[in-house]
């Protein structure tokens, strides 16, 4: 059986052009008489990846392919099913349409897991064929979501005693607040499975409020009685180790944890208000950093450029930009990028580490130890370094060093919290360093913003309107694309973020009118008239070619104006 199997699939791997007669003959001969599935077999050999045997399937059994991140599912009817029955199966239905209920499956030929749809469907259904991987992020999706939910009902419904359940003892408070520490581990799964990069836990007068940030944008996910948020509180005090009877002041605490095989660092950040104290939890997959400056969104002719600062034996490179735009990320990739020649001493100094990367050498700062941005460079500029990261440049100290650095012959990366590029130099002069050392250390500033990236499965192309003309600067009308919504953007419109950056290289001819202490305006014009493109331009180019929306486009030029 196994054998006729395999040739039917060995003619419709053909058919589709997935391989070729002499890859599959080979693969053929290794299993014949193994009873073994040709289609396995390739996968395991990564010969074929999971999307190619999906669409085989369909051939093979007549039926419909699916991606499920454009289906309408309902949670409802997906939630006929438990969470560990479609992990160990599968299988998991999507919606009832004309008293069919569609059912999605990842192997047609698993008979005995197919089975197991008698268990819980008694009318008529119909198969449809996706991936595994698909059906296991939508199962973590709703199921993420059901937990969170059911959750804060137990919660609601916990007999406790009210003047017993805010203790602050902590020992007490694990055993008092056993419904919130499913509640708070509920919320942290549901915030990993939604991508999100912060969770808000906000009290007001009559109820907590949830949100999560999702590409820079938060969305309200739930809401609980206000009488729960002290126990929701206490047990996040305790995991990230904070002083659970402080309430007056604002704390800064931290939380690592296993999830599935990942490491996550948690920094969960208190602060007061009128009823209670708000909690805001960033989310930081500190093993998964696999960026690289093309899926950050620097563009081919950036990159020309990026290369030449990057080369620099010495200097210092800086990133600008608000909170929350990419400049951490953007320098890692540059540190990950410059750490594969093993001649290099790469060390950093960041507060906190937020991802790890073999081969640096990363130091956490710790005021309680001593250990701030100013003392750790002092020591590690004993450490003979060739490359220093610096987390933060934050005041006049941190600068001067860093400067000085950089002039000794290292090369320096940092970070700056400033609107564009050029203001980073006048930063610097403000921070008391001295005109001539900046424009001898400074080899490239790089300004940056995060825009979300249009849907590709629903984005609409239309032509601009007058407004859209005057925005983008063009005299007649042009194809650009506008946010819909559907099932694989959560209809958002959008699906991911890309960056936007303003890329300022030093010359010699700006190094001399820096050091006669110009306005910035000054420095702004002759970088442009030697080609420097601005963060607007920039954004502009990415509306053009259909990559955001001109709304997007507007967050950078309203920032910037």
């Amino acid at each position: 059986m196994t054998e006729q199997t395999n040739k039917k699939l060995f003619k419709l791997y053909i058919k589709n052009n997935l391989l070729k007669s002499k890859e599959l003959n080979e693969v053929i001969g290794e299993i014949e008489g193994k009873n073994k599935r040709l289609d396995l077999e390739l996968l395991n050999r990564g010969l074929v990846n999971e999307e190619d045997n999906a669409q085989i399937y369909a051939q093979f059994f007549n039926l419909e392919y699916v991606n499920l991140e454009n289906i309408n599912y309902n949670p409802a009817v997906v939630e006929m099913v438990s969470s560990e029955f479609a992990s160990k199966y599968s299988i998991i239905p999507l919606f009832i349409y004309e008293g069919i209920t569609f059912i999605a499956v990842s192997d047609p030929f698993a008979y005995n897991n197919l089975k197991k749809i008698n268990s819980f469907i008694r009318g008529d259904y119909k198969l449809v064929v996706t991936t595994r991987t698909k059906i296991e992020e939508l199962q973590e999706q709703v199921f993420a979501k059901l937990s969170t939910e059911t959750a804060i009902k137990q919660f609601v419904d916990q007999d406790l005693n009210r003047d017993q359940r805010y203790t602050s003892d902590l020992e007490q408070a694990e055993i008092k607040n056993a419904p919130a520490v499913k509640l708070v581990e509920s919320l942290i799964n549901e915030a990993i499975v939604l991508n999100a990069s912060d969770v808000h836990v906000e009290p007001f007068e009559k109820f907590v409020r949830v949100r999560y940030r999702i590409d820079g944008v938060l969305y309200e996910t739930s809401r609980f009685d206000i009488n729960l948020f002290s126990a929701v509180s206490t047990r996040l005090k305790i995991i990230a180790g904070l002083n659970i009877a402080e309430k007056r002041s604002p704390q800064d605490g931290r939380i690592r944890l296993k999830i599935k095989d990942v490491h996550y660092d948690f920094r969960v950040s208190t602060i007061p208000t009128v009823y209670g104290e708000k909690l805001v939890i960033r989310i930081l997959d500190t093993t998964a950093f696999t960026f690289t400056r093309e899926q950050i969104g620097f563009r081919p002719e950036d990159n020309k450029i990026l290369d030449k600062i990057l080369s620099s034996p010495h200097g210092i490179i800086l990133l600008t930009g608000p909170t929350g735009c990419g400049k951490t990320t953007t320098l890692y990739t540059f540190i990950k990028e410059l750490n594969s020649d093993s001649s290099k001493n790469i060390i950093t100094v960041e507060d906190p580490v937020e991802y790890t990367i073999d081969g640096v050498n990363q130091v956490q700062v710790n005021p309680k130890a001593n250990v701030t941005f100013a003392n750790a460079l002092r020591s590690i500029l004993r450490q003979d370094p060739n490359i220093i990261m610096i987390g933060e440049i934050r005041d006049e100290e941190t600068a001067e060093i860093g400067i000085r650095s950089a002039i000794t012959g290292h090369l320096v990366f940092s970070t700056l919290h400033t609107n564009d590029a050029i203001g980073a130099i006048t930063r610097l002069i403000d921070m008391k360093v001295q005109p001539y050392f900046v424009a001898d250390a400074i080899v490239g500033v790089i300004a940056q913003r995060l825009v979300r990236i249009l849907c590709e499965h629903c984005k609409k192309e239309e032509l601009t309107n007058e407004a859209e003309m005057k925005i983008l600067g063009l005299i007649k009308p042009q194809k650009i694309y506008r946010p819909v919504g559907c099932p694989a953007c959560k209809y958002t419109g959008y699906k991911g973020r890309t960056a936007v950056c303003e890329i300022f290289e030093m010359n010699t001819e700006i190094k001399e009118i820096i050091q006669r202490n110009p306005t910035t305006e000054r420095i702004r014009k002759l970088a442009i008239k030697n080609g420097m493109i601005e963060l607007s331009e920039v954004g502009k180019k990415k509306v053009l070619e259909g990559i955001t929306s001109v709304f997007e486009l507007l967050t950078i030029i309203s920032e910037n104006e």
